[in-house]
């Protein structure tokens, strides 16, 4: 008997008469086209001291990071005096003129928390103008120079300081630009964005608003992007494409940070109503805000894309009519080898309807031709829902499986080595992906499984256009594309190049599309989100489906032990992506071990009441690692003793008191209205703090209003025994001034708490220092060492 006739469901798309010189070609195709993408990722060779004077030069800005980051230098700090002091040096000897903006500043964006009230700080801004010929306005170049305290702040932020003085230097030796230049090197970043906020809206130079490119780093390396704008950005983005030389940057991680509770110095310019782009790098997370992030840690390559692209578009700012820059429209865009493609953002929904209508024509084209029937394209759909929700649930899992044998990882942005982690992700992706596609396309048919892969596409097109708009194009460009191709396919003859040819390029979108997507979210999001990863990898398998079927045998026909080899063929890719899985997760388990290098993180504050003379020691984490867990052994709640440290639970033990004092409170006026009591206090650190608090019993007394430093602060109380509070960081030695008005509660005294806090555990009785392979976590909490009292008044 001859094999049995080839159902209409076992047609595919292309049927090449050389079927393995086809899938070579193709494949090979794909992988030129990724490296070319991956090279587009890479960053540019640093260059060096003896660059021309006009370039931007690593190592020359490197010098530079090495001065701002030999120590930690938080706000407030001498550290951060003498950095503040080479700033200033260094742009006056350019030829400047420089000045430092020393004010009393509150919050940006809503950081702190802890306050239950108002934010503020001391702040020292530096200040530097490069004046234009023939000005149209301002272009700010902004970076903070302050640290945390648990680092010295290599790459956050002394790679953007060090940038700006690079790009300051160029600016000054050559020609002037048309429109001002203004270098605004910011204080209390770290702390709460209060120099940012502090010059946005106070300083003179920026009354009348301007264009800002905000630089940050959060890691160590990789591309530097383009992740936050202005809204109605199309002329800001054009600018972008044409004058920064490496154009990374996407409408979707802009969409994505503005819906996220992140700030940036960034932040206070926008509330003020300026324009402009805001840029980092990202990858190394592992280092951020610790004491690893040192000049030693920082790729070169990142920090001369920082400058390239910020000279670049410092230069084209500088000479555009800064008037027309405002759109009325924000742009969708994303990049390509060599370049930058955009358009305009109301034409999102009415491309992402375009496709799903191209590929709702293909759906009837193949059932016309034969090559697919109403109920195979239906189970088509039906079926590719399996892997856009397996592999993102095998993701999950299996980064919830390292995690749980290797707990340290829950307190790291990302794990210090994690490439092979990320490929593992990438090779299950493709494991689930390759195995639901050998299973499904003898019963369903490669056509139809192709439909559905470019039906949900088109799904999440329109999905997007809607609630996500500059994050559309992801799906919709792909699903257009490999409509298009396949309605190509099907008008000419199966056996020819032409099928090839289509379906490999309307792969190459989608890998041009969504490998950076994919590569980029990895850092953006950390591993602990793996699995958004893990789908957008599987939507790029689902746009190179007929490409994917060139690998298997040709469907339909076989019997018996025809059949048999068919399917173990078809099994290999499978196969071969589970066991790359597999190999890959144990390599990074392997390599990336907690050491002396590179520390299990662990978080540990110190809490004294001087009135009571009782301590604890406090820490952030959930499940403490073997040193935490030395000095914690329940869960408890501070807000009551400590609410300058928020209300949240942490872990907590007994600790034995040190002999620290409390800031003092001194009464400067005391005077009444009725039930209206107007209190003026000064609270002084009596010991170098890097923050003051004061908090109100709302028991006894409500706060109609308030003022810290002169300044009058909102009053939005919390919920709780101490419903209101102020947060003051740098507070300079002479104390900070508060007045509150008060609604009393019966003739009872009014109830004060006031905390500082200062950094450092080491001199504390019963603290033992980490070994090695112990590190310090990033946080802003990290190493605190708190001291409050009640003041009844």
């Amino acid at each position: 008997m001859g094999a049995p006739p080839t159902r209409p469901a076992d047609r595919a798309l292309a049927k090449p008469r050389r079927r393995l010189p086809a899938a070579v070609a193709a494949l090979v195709a794909l992988l030129a086209v990724g490296a070319g993408v991956l090279l587009d990722l890479s960053t540019p060779a640093p260059r060096p001291a003896s660059a021309p004077a006009d370039e931007f030069s690593a190592a020359r800005a490197y010098r530079n990071v090495e001065v701002i980051a030999a120590r930690p230098h938080v706000a407030g700090s001498e550290a951060n005096d003498r950095v503040r002091e080479h700033l200033v040096g260094t742009l006056r000897g350019l030829g400047l003129d420089t000045q430092v903006q020393d004010a009393v500043a509150p919050e940006a964006g809503q950081l702190s928390g802890a306050a239950g009230g108002a934010t503020l700080a001391r702040v020292r801004n530096v200040v530097a103008r490069l004046p234009g010929t023939d000005p149209t306005g301002r272009v700010f170049l902004v970076s903070h120079y302050d640290s945390v305290q648990t680092g010295p702040g290599g790459n956050d932020d002394a790679a953007g300081t060090a940038t700006i003085l690079e790009v300051a230097r160029a600016l000054a030796t050559g020609p002037r630009p048309r429109n001002d230049v203004v270098f605004v090197l910011t204080d209390a970043e770290e702390a709460c964005l209060c120099g940012a906020a502090g010059f946005a809206a106070d300083h003179p130079l920026a009354a009348d608003g301007g264009v800002v490119l905000n630089l940050e780093a959060r890691g160590s390396t990789g591309p530097v992007i383009m992740f936050e704008t202005s809204r109605n950005n199309a002329k800001l983005v054009d600018v972008f494409g044409r004058a920064a030389p490496h154009p990374v940057g996407t409408s979707f991680a802009v969409e994505i940070y503005r819906a996220l509770p992140n700030d940036t110095d960034f932040t206070a310019f926008l509330d003020q109503k300026f324009i402009g782009l805001n840029s980092a790098y990202i990858d190394g997370g592992a280092i951020y805000h610790t004491p690893l992030d040192v000049p030693a840690r920082m790729d070169r390559g990142s920090l001369q894309m920082h400058g390239d692209n910020a000279l670049g578009l410092a230069r084209e700012f500088g000479r555009t009519d800064l008037g027309d820059l405002r759109a009325g429209h924000d742009d969708t865009y994303f990049p390509v080898p060599g370049g930058l493609v955009r358009y305009p953002g109301w034409l999102t929904l009415p491309l992402a309807v375009v496709a799903l209508l191209a590929v709702g024509a293909l759906g009837w084209l193949l059932r016309r031709r034969g090559r697919a029937t109403a109920g195979t394209l239906a189970a088509g759909v039906a079926l590719t829902l399996v892997p856009l929700v397996v592999a993102p649930l095998g993701a999950w899992l299996l980064w919830t499986a390292i995690t749980t044998v290797r707990p340290g990882y829950a307190e790291l942005l990302d794990p210090y080595r994690p490439v092979w982690y990320r490929l593992a992700v990438v090779a299950l992706a493709a494991a689930v992906l390759l195995c639901w596609y050998a299973l499904s396309r003898r019963r369903v048919g490669p056509a139809a499984l192709a439909f559905g892969g470019l039906t949900w596409l088109a799904l999440f097109g329109v999905l997007l256009a809607v609630l996500v708009p500059g994050g559309a194009y992801l799906t919709t460009v792909p699903a257009l594309a490999g409509a298009v191709a396949a309605l190509t396919a099907l008008a000419t003859r199966r056996d020819g190049p032409w099928p090839v040819v289509a379906v490999t390029l309307a792969a190459a979108v989608a890998v041009v599309i969504l490998l950076p997507t994919v590569v980029l979210l990895f850092p953006a999001l950390g591993m602990g989100m793996g699995a958004v990863a893990a789908l957008v990898a599987v939507l790029l398998g689902l746009a190179a489906l007929p490409v994917v079927d060139l690998l298997h045998p040709q469907a339909g026909g076989q019997r018996g032990l025809l059949a048999l080899r068919a399917r173990r063929l078809g099994a290999l890719p499978a196969t071969a992506a589970a066991l790359a899985a597999v190999v890959l997760a144990g390599v990074g388990f392997s390599v990336d071990r907690f050491d002396a290098d590179h520390p299990v993180p662990t978080h540990l504050m110190y809490a004294l009441d001087a009135g009571t003379g009782k301590a604890a020691w406090l820490s952030h984490e959930e499940a403490p690692q073997p040193w935490t867990d030395g000095y914690v052994d329940r869960s408890v709640s501070v807000a009551d003793d400590f609410p300058g440290l928020g209300d949240g639970e942490l872990r907590a033990g007994p600790a034995q008191a040190a002999s620290l004092p409390a800031p003092k409170l001194e009464t400067l006026a005391d005077t009444r209205a009725g039930d209206q009591r107007t209190l003026r206090v000064r609270v002084t650190p009596q010991r170098p703090v890097r923050l003051l608090t004061l908090h109100v019993d709302t028991t006894t007394a409500t706060v109609r209003a308030a003022s810290v430093a002169g300044r009058e602060v909102p009053v939005k109380a919390r919920e709780g025994r101490w419903g209101f509070g102020i947060v003051f960081h740098a507070p300079p030695p002479e104390g900070v001034e508060v007045t509150l008005t008060l609604a009393t509660t019966g003739g009872g005294p009014v109830n004060l708490r006031a905390m500082d806090a200062s950094d450092g555990l080491s001199a504390l009785p019963g603290f033992r220092a980490r070994p090695a392979g112990v590190g310090v976590v990033g946080s802003h909490s990290s190493e605190m060492l708190a001291v409050a009292r009640t003041y009844p008044l």
